[in-house]
């Protein structure tokens, strides 16, 4: 059974999400609804981590590299300005996508499993993530128009 592969990319995937949002919170603190925002979501991030522990005991967990190395390529500390804003975003975005896909594959492994707890879990947990894309593509079609035509 390799779901153990994917119960450690989303558990690693959500505390490097946590940990990016947190960044992009004190990064960007000037820009209130974001700072809120990323601070907010962030407690998602690590009420997901716990909830994956319950699964992690049935289940296992195997230790994957691609969150920390998303992260340490994309987030290694925020950038400055309007401009910054956009990139610290997007990268978010990646970070939430790369969480958003390994999700939905444990989803449809607890379904092929007919684990209802574990679909529970992961069901409530994508659709946050999900929650989570959605605000980073409305927050990015509201700052590019500002940051790429007239901010310098």
């Amino acid at each position: 059974m390799q779901l153990a592969v994917y119960v450690g990319l989303v558990h690693r995937g959500e505390q490097t999400l946590a940990d990016a949002f947190r960044q992009v919170e004190a990064g960007h603190a000037d820009e209130v609804d974001v700072a809120h925002t990323c601070h907010t979501v962030a407690t998602w991030c690590d009420d997901h981590v716990s909830r994956l522990d319950p699964v992690a005991r049935r289940y296992g967990e195997m230790a994957v590299a691609e969150p920390e190395r998303l992260h340490a390529d994309a987030l290694t500390e925020t950038r400055p300005g309007p401009v910054g804003l956009l990139r610290d975003l997007q990268d978010l975005y990646l970070l939430a996508s790369l969480v958003d896909s390994s999700w939905l594959l444990i989803t449809q492994a607890a379904q092929g499993a007919r684990d209802r707890e574990l679909l529970a879990v992961a069901q409530h947990c994508q659709r946050q993530t999900e929650r989570q894309i959605t605000w980073l593509t409305t927050r990015l079609k509201v700052a590019a128009p500002q940051a790429l035509l007239v901010a310098e």
